[in-house]
């Protein structure tokens, strides 16, 4: 079931259109005003918090997750091997937050060394981001923030001004020809975007991750009927599955909705999920009567 923010959210945007300008103004005027936003929590998803403090062995749930396609119960990952903060030859990791409000994943992902690159298409939100980051750490969990880089040094935090879907941001963030993001973070982005955009979304991110770089996914909402609408669209762990084998493409929907499984080969460009779990901490939104209901997926290039 919806909540009544979710349908307040899905209220704003009902007039709109699912161009990426007419998304991009809705977003921006909700940001401008400042009075709604919520989907701020106030820190980083509690479940990138345990998998970056503890990749080889992040804690998952005890309960089983009743999403279809979600992990069993108890199911831990094989070892996630997250690229290091900084390489042997002194070049600090790469990551990307698209949609990154605040910036406290950003601010997160720089404790640990790597240079975080937030991405906003609302100039209102960078801005707001841009305070935040001055700043980092005056949070609900402070101690999540601080330094935890190894002796490396924080990395970069910043919030740049761009469209996902366009290039001109690339370069500020120090990305040009072959070149990509070691680590993309996907926390209630592809879940903002109407599914028309989806397609495209996966195609953009397979083309900015590099090689050898690695997807991580809150899958949110997965409990919300997909009949409901959105923002935030819901997402259970079949709409990544379908979109990542072959980004670009699009994938098949049910009379209500829901994103159909399919046993379609991978195709160019296609991510692999390497890991999949239930965490043990989420955010309260993404708990429903006492259970996870939130997954992390991640991905690498085949």
């Amino acid at each position: 079931m919806a909540t009544q923010n979710q349908d307040r959210l899905r209220t704003h945007f009902s007039s709109l259109d699912t161009t990426p300008t007419a998304q991009s103004s809705g977003w921006d005027s909700l940001w401008e005003s400042a009075t709604f936003l919520p989907w701020d929590r106030g820190y980083a998803n509690p479940a990138l918090i345990d998998l970056l403090a503890n990749p080889s062995s992040p804690p998952v749930s005890s309960d089983q997750n009743p999403t279809p396609g979600a992990p069993a119960a108890g199911s831990a990952p094989s070892p996630i091997e997250l690229p290091p903060p900084v390489a042997k030859d002194g070049r600090r990791a790469k990551v990307l937050v698209p949609g990154c409000g605040k910036g406290y994943d950003v601010a997160l992902f720089s404790a640990y060394g790597y240079d975080a690159y937030g991405l906003e298409v609302s100039s209102h939100a960078a801005k707001a981001a841009e305070q935040y980051l001055a700043n980092a750490g005056s949070g609900s969990l402070e101690s999540e923030y601080s330094s935890k880089d190894g002796g490396a040094g924080k990395g970069k935090a910043v919030c740049l001004v761009g469209d996902f879907f366009d290039d001109a941001w690339l370069k500020e963030a120090g990305v040009q020809g072959s070149d990509g993001f070691d680590v993309i973070y996907d926390n209630t982005f592809l879940c903002a975007l109407p599914p028309d955009l989806r397609p495209a979304c996966a195609k953009r991110i397979s083309s900015l991750l590099a090689k050898t770089g690695t997807l991580i996914c809150l899958e949110f909402p997965t409990h919300k009927p997909a009949s409901s609408g959105g923002p935030p669209w819901s997402l259970p762990p079949t709409v990544h599955a379908e979109l990542l084998k072959r980004p670009g493409e699009e994938i098949s929907y049910d009379g209500g909705g829901v994103v159909v499984a399919t046993d379609r080969a991978a195709g160019e460009g296609a991510l692999v999920r390497v890991a999949h779990y239930t965490p043990r901490r989420t955010h309260d939104v993404g708990v429903i009567k006492g259970v996870v209901r939130d997954g992390v997926s991640v991905w690498r290039h085949t």
